[in-house]
């Protein structure tokens, strides 16, 4: 039975934390604290009306988050002129970072093992690489390639794809095995040398536990997650025709029986093909736009409950017990009146302190409550605990003061970014943090790195607003750089950052405006920069060749992660249009920032 617990929190947060194991019963929806969960008796009038203060308590402190949340009270005008103290209008004097590699990805004209495909939008991009491979995912289908390197003599070869991301799930059963579903997104785990795949499912379905097994006579499926299966490899299939296109897609179908579920796959070593351990978590919430990251004590994934619900769902699964194949549970929280979360997430081999929380953070404003403003940065320690549950909590949010900013378009699913020869904006995703949270720890020195698309001080355009933040005593982020790279004018949305080994911070994103197609670029800086500048200049991984006209949505996210073989190698994905293409094609590209003495 799945345990539902209130746990006390400190410092602003109302939130309610479940943890279970992942054979519960089915739970259709989040319940309020039930006694027979908690082990409890029915309780007598004295401990009803002790629950109902403690029950007070945590909403009064509801009300002081959402008061904090919204308290900036800074005109557009004063916005705009406090965030060009920090906007990058120039281009850095340093060269561009050197393309090492690239090739196309994962879109239209691909062909590999697995035949072709059509491709959905917005792609929702996920990228991982790993010592001897390259793993793609978009929407619901993935791809492997080679890297070249001790194993492989070339990079961007096609090994497997375009496969159904639910592949990695055949024969597992359930609704991870039953539902091929978007928002999927591929991690490498360099601590461990594992790949990490976490799909989520869009529909609620029978959960494994309560399914029976037609494959080998009906009998219940096992324990999971039972023995590590290779990647189900099928033959080539061929698409004959694109799907007609009928708008966006509603995310939030409501089903009345069975659950939602979060699909885990983790490889026993550092082959994409496998074999892989599977588990299923079952949900009660909607569980959209998933980000998995990656910590010591877990592996943290936040979601949204509804593009139309200021709801988030923080999880954390046992990331020790999954690395060696045996029964593992979760424990999560669900937060109201916060934007889009990201919880920091291990770049390179060295450690945080043993034992500290996990830092989960989130930008200002709310775009459904038209807040497109804010001047902060607002995060949670999240403290787990794998042997008392009761001892799990969050302590937060609390705010750091960063330049002020304004959502780039005014946030999501909305008309942002111009294209040449056409009234067709594309969307910005600006009212949330992108990609990753990135723990980068050097020596003594710990930092954050995050990103965001913001709409340029003077009026026109948008750029991508960066911080860098560092640890401080008591495990204490506070605000050590900050920076808007807008440099020309145009359009600069949708990023993704890595930090290297040495501290140098590399930045892909997409480049457009009413002059140029839609495209992929990318820029940098040296650890030992002036603060607050992208010294590079900017290069090109992919120009714009047309226009995308049948939907604004654009990548919705997109990755940039570092090589585990030089941990100096900056990987990026992005797409891009190819002339007279009815879709979008993705490339995936490798840079290193090197100063010009060494190129």
């Amino acid at each position: 039975m799945k345990r539902l617990l209130l746990l006390p929190v400190s410092i602003f947060t109302l939130a309610q934390v479940f943890a279970h194991a992942p054979s519960a019963t089915r739970h259709p929806r989040l319940l309020p604290l039930l006694a027979s969960d908690t082990g409890r008796l029915s309780p007598d009038d004295e401990e009803e009306e002790e629950e109902h203060e403690r029950e007070e308590k945590h909403r009064e402190k509801h009300r002081e988050a959402h008061n904090l949340f919204t308290s900036y009270k800074g005109s557009s005008a004063k916005t705009a002129e406090q965030a060009s103290a920090v906007e990058q209008t120039w281009f850095g004097s340093r060269p561009a970072p050197q393309v090492i590699a690239s090739f196309d990805g994962l879109g239209e004209g691909f062909s590999g093992p697995q035949g072709t495909a059509f491709y959905r939008s917005p792609s929702d991009n996920a990228l991982a690489v790993g010592p001897d491979h390259i793993v793609q995912i978009v929407n619901s289908r993935m791809a492997i390639y080679t890297k070249k390197g001790k194993r492989f003599d070339s990079t961007g070869r096609v090994l497997y794809g375009p496969g159904e991301t639910r592949n990695v799930f055949r024969g597992f059963g359930g609704p991870c095995d039953k539902m091929n579903n978007g928002d999927a997104v591929v991690r490498y785990d360099q601590l461990a040398n594992r790949w990490l795949i976490v799909m989520p499912t869009f529909r609620r379905g029978i959960p494994r536990t309560e399914e029976k097994d037609s494959a080998h006579g009906g009998i219940p499926y096992p324990p999971q997650p039972g023995e590590a299966v290779l990647l189900y490899q099928p033959g080539p299939t061929y698409a004959e025709a694109p799907r007609p296109n009928t708008g966006p897609r509603v995310r939030t179908k409501v089903d009345s029986t069975g659950t939602y579920c979060m699909c885990y796959a983790i490889s026993t070593g550092p082959d994409p093909l496998g074999p892989y351990y599977r588990y299923e978590f079952d949900r009660p919430l909607f569980p959209d736009y998933p980000r998995p990251s990656i910590w010591p004590d877990g592996y943290y994934t936040t979601s949204s409950t509804s593009d139309q619900l200021i709801q988030r769902q923080a999880f954390v699964v046992d990331r020790d017990k999954m690395l060696k194949g045996e029964p593992a549970t979760e424990q999560g929280f669900l937060l109201d009146n916060v934007n889009f979360l990201l919880n920091s997430d291990v770049e390179g081999q060295n450690l945080p302190p043993k034992g500290s929380p996990n830092i989960m953070i989130t930008n200002g404003g709310t775009q459904l409550n038209k807040q497109f403003e804010d001047d902060g940065l607002y995060y949670w320690k999240f403290h787990v605990d794998w042997t008392d549950t009761t001892k799990t909590k969050l302590e937060g949010p609390i705010k750091l003061t960063v330049a002020p900013y304004h959502y780039m378009g005014d946030g999501q699913l909305t008309k942002a970014v111009p294209q040449p020869g056409t009234d067709q904006r594309l969307d910005s995703q600006g009212d949330k943090l992108l990609g990753r949270l990135i723990y980068r720890r050097i020596g003594k020195k710990e930092s954050l790195v995050v990103v965001h698309s913001v709409s340029a001080a003077g009026g026109t355009g948008g750029g991508v607003r960066w911080y860098e933040l560092r640890m401080g005593r008591r495990w204490k982020p506070g605000l050590y750089q900050q920076g808007t790279y807008a440099p020309g004018g145009n359009y600069r949305w949708l990023a993704g950052a890595a930090v290297d080994k040495a501290g140098n911070i590399g930045i892909g994103y997409s480049f457009g405006g009413e002059n140029h197609f839609t495209g992929q670029r990318f820029t940098g800086r040296l650890a030992t920069d002036s603060l607050g500048i992208m010294s590079f200049g900017e290069q090109v991984l992919a120009e714009g060749q047309g226009i995308q006209t049948g939907t604004l949505r654009w990548e919705d996210y997109t990755y940039t992660v570092m090589d585990p073989s030089d941990d100096e190698t900056f990987w990026y994905v992005g797409d891009y249009m190819k002339k007279d293409a009815k879709s979008y094609s993705s490339k995936i590209g490798a840079f290193r920032l090197i100063p010009a003495a060494h190129q």
